[in-house]
Formats: structure tokens, sequence, C-alpha cells
């Protein structure tokens, strides 16, 4: 790499090439804060500060929340496993810290709760919703149609339409099908999606053509990144525009998933970045939050910003075409944080895809699961 800041000492230096490596200009290392200790990097004061500022919690609430999540985490396989076939879907409460299991079985709820869940009985199960979903899926949708999932806490595959176009002749006739795909509920949307890559400005993390997005998580020979940012075989450019290295494989639309391979003086390092307001936050694995988590997300534009999972294997309707099994959530984005790190504690969540709004008024956005790509490509996440 072509940095003229070469630092003094072994750690440092791995600090600055960690921060290059994922296209940041980093602070120097006397202003860098140390890196927490295993035990608490999840707890670590800058990831607190932003969930904050963005959930509206003390500190104390922000931390026992985390731990609250490690924990449902950790129940949801045992009690899925305890629902069997009559499982219908999780989701985490943030106001119990547990997690809910619905059950179409009544006799199936105390041995779900055996595990240290709540349980609700519903009518359909997961697998149906999840049919239902899939039927849908090989729909085509019009422009007015935002996005639909399967919302577990509802029982139902949520369709959403984007206000104003309910009457259009096209979404009525796509609702129509949906509604014949099994249990559908359609709700209204403000915003259509769209995707958050940005022309080209000075100081980005990289540049392919004249599009600039950020980098999301570090894997063993790369890094992984949104799939529109950029085709198989487009030359990677850092925030120096010194040369990275290649998209190595890309799937846009249908897909929102990439990865870059990484040489020409670059490596890669298990780094979230906190942009030198809040600590950089060590990546220890990808275990998959449940709904109702908290989750935060570093990009290029706007930096760190938290919120939660609201929804799971969404297919999302752009204007260049549907993107299946994405994550919602209601943190904010902005053009140019395409492609960056949703992290929820320690684990590696996703990569920025796409949404509504920005991060002075609010809004939503989508990524893609981060182990759906390490499987795609048969890549190894860098973890500590």
């Amino acid at each position: 790499m072509r940095r003229t800041t070469i630092l003094r000492t072994a750690l440092s230096s791995a600090l600055l090439l960690a921060t290059a490596a994922l296209g940041f200009t980093p602070a120097s290392a006397a202003d860098r804060p140390a890196a927490p200790s295993r035990a608490d990097a999840s707890l670590s004061p800058g990831l607190l500060t932003a969930m904050r500022r963005d959930l509206g919690l003390t500190e104390e609430q922000a931390v026992d929340r985390l731990r609250a999540e490690t924990a449902a985490r950790g129940v949801e396989g045992p009690a899925r496993r305890a629902a069997g076939a009559s499982y219908g879907g999780s989701w985490f409460e943030a106001d119990s810290g547990r997690l809910t299991v619905a059950v179409t079985d009544r006799a199936r709820r105390a041995a779900v709760e055996a595990t240290g869940a709540d349980a609700v009985l519903v009518r359909h199960t997961a697998r149906q919703l999840d049919a239902a979903k899939a039927r849908i899926d090989r729909l085509e949708a019009p422009a007015g149609v935002a996005s639909w999932h399967v919302d577990p806490e509802a029982n139902t595959v949520a369709v959403h339409v984007v206000e104003g176009h309910r009457d259009d002749p096209g979404v009525r006739a796509f609702v129509a099908r949906a509604h014949r795909a099994g249990p559908v509920t359609v709700r209204t949307t403000g915003y259509a999606p769209r995707t958050f890559a940005a022309g080209t400005v000075g100081g980005d993390p990289y540049y392919t053509g004249n599009v600039r997005c950020s980098i999301g998580f570090s894997v063993h020979g790369g890094f992984v990144t949104a799939g529109h940012c950029g085709s198989p075989g487009a030359a990677v450019h850092g925030w120096d525009r010194s040369y990275i290295g290649t998209f190595q494989g890309s799937s846009f639309p249908e897909n929102d998933y990439a990865w870059v391979s990484v040489g020409s003086g670059w490596w890669t390092v298990p780094v979230v970045l906190g942009w030198g307001t809040v600590p950089d936050q060590l990546v220890r694995g990808s275990a998959e939050a449940p709904v109702g988590a908290s989750v935060c997300r570093s990009g290029s534009t706007t930096r760190w910003h938290c919120g939660a999972v609201l929804a799971k294997n969404e297919t999302v309707n752009y204007s260049q075409g549907a993107v299946r099994q994405m994550t919602k959530t209601s943190v904010c984005a902005e053009p140019g944080d395409s492609g960056g790190s949703f992290i929820s504690g320690d684990q590696a969540q996703g990569v920025t895809s796409g949404g509504w709004g920005n991060c002075s008024g609010g809004g939503q956005t989508w990524h893609q699961p981060v182990n759906e790509i390490l499987n795609r490509y048969g890549l190894r996440l860098h973890t500590t």
C-alpha cells in the first residue's frame, strides 16, 4: 500500500493496515482507543454509544440487551428442535429480553419453554409460510410492490406496497395472485427500496469504475461486499486510488453479494471500523441474530448506526429486479454505504444492500446475510 505514514510498532502497523484494507484513512495510533478484551468485545464503548443514540437506550439497558440477545441466540436452536414440525418461527422480544417461538401444536409448548424460550400458539407453520413466500417469489413484481417476507410474529407473509400504488392494475394483479399463494397480509410503505451505491467522491473506502461502495467483512483472501457494486473481473481501488484487487464473484439482482480478492500490498483483518469516533469492532463469528435483536452498521458515508432486525428472508423489489433472502433492519443508510458491514455484538450479520430514507430523517435498510455469501463462494470469514 502507498501510505507515507508508516507506524512505528508492529501493533500500530497492523491497525493501520487493517483500516487501509477496509479503505479508511485511520486516525493516528495515539488517537485510537485500545482494542477491547475478548471478554467484553461485544460491550465496547463505541457499540454502546451507537445503541444509546439509535435505539434510545441507557448504557445499562444496552448492556442488558446485548447479553439477552446472546442468550437468545443460544436458545434458538434447541427451541426450534423442541418445536419440531410445529415450528412457526421465532423472534426476540426486546421488552422481555427473551426469545419467543411460535408453535402450531399445543403439546409442543412445554418442550419449547423448557429450553428457556417463550412459546405462543399460531395457525401456520414456518414451512407453510415459507412455501407461500416461495410461490410469491415466482411472480413478476411491478415497481409499486416494495418487498415481501414471512412475518413470524403475525404468522403471515407480509407484502409491502408503495403508498399511492395499491390501486395500480399491475399491483392489484400481483396482490391477488399473492393471496392465492397462502396466508398473506398487504401493508403499505411510503418508500420504494433503492441500492446505496454512489458516484465518485474523495476520501472513500473503495472504488470500482465511477462507483463508490463500502467494504463488508474480511475473508481469507479478500473481502465480501454488495453485488451491485461491481461485476466479476472489475478492478477495485482503495481510498488512495491504489489497486486492491478484482471482483472474483458477483450476483445482482436475484442476490446482492460479491467478493473481492485482496493483494498488491493490502491484506485483511477481522475488524469493522468505528471511523475514529467509536472503537473498531473485532469480528469473532457469524452467528445469526434473531428477529427483534439489535444490529449495527458501518459504512463509508454515515459511519456507525444501530437499529433492530425487523424481518428475515424478505424479497426486495429494486428497480433493477428482485433480490431474495434479504434481512430487513431499522438501521438507516445513505449512498456510498452499500456493501458495508452489519454486525450484532461481535457476530457478522451481512453486507448492506439498499433501503429507503437517510440518517437525518430515518429509514430502513436491507442486508444480504453473510453466511449465504460465504457458502456460495466457499469463503472463510476472517475472525479473531
